[in-house]
């Protein structure tokens, strides 16, 4: 019975012991994109209004002054602010969400609303409204 628990422990330790190899020869392949993952996913549901921006972007300033307007304050990811420098890998996991990298994204409770010029056009036809007004 010890042999077995020995060889379970021997094979742990060698996939451990690989993991750490792994990781420290690529640590951004392996941990950043799922971390940048880990951190869009939280962002988009753990808030009613999430935007992904660039604080220099005047299609993002409209899309913030939109929702200052409407008395709503999103939480609001300026990826060329960050402290982390995560912006590239958060606009490839936007990439892999949405189908684009560009800046803004909206979203508004767990639902992409898209762009600038989509985040316009549902305000205009009360597809922003409705959204604001759902609880997730």
């Amino acid at each position: 019975m010890r042999f077995c628990s020995f060889r379970r422990l021997e094979s742990c330790s060698i996939v451990l012991f690989a993991l750490l190899i792994v990781f420290s020869l690529f640590p951004n392949h392996a941990l950043g994109h799922k971390s940048a993952d880990a951190f869009v996913q939280n962002a988009i549901y753990s808030n009613k209004i999430t935007i992904f921006s660039k604080s220099y972007c005047p299609y993002c300033k409209r899309v913030k002054r939109i929702f200052s307007e409407l008395n709503e304050k999103p939480f609001v990811v300026e990826l060329d602010l960050r402290d982390a420098d995560d912006g590239k890998e958060i606009q490839n996991v936007l990439l892999d969400l949405v189908g684009t990298h560009t800046v803004p994204q909206v979203f508004v409770n767990g639902q992409h609303v898209g762009g600038s010029d989509d985040t316009v056009k549902a305000l205009s036809i009360g597809r922003l409204h409705k959204l604001l007004m759902k609880t997730h």
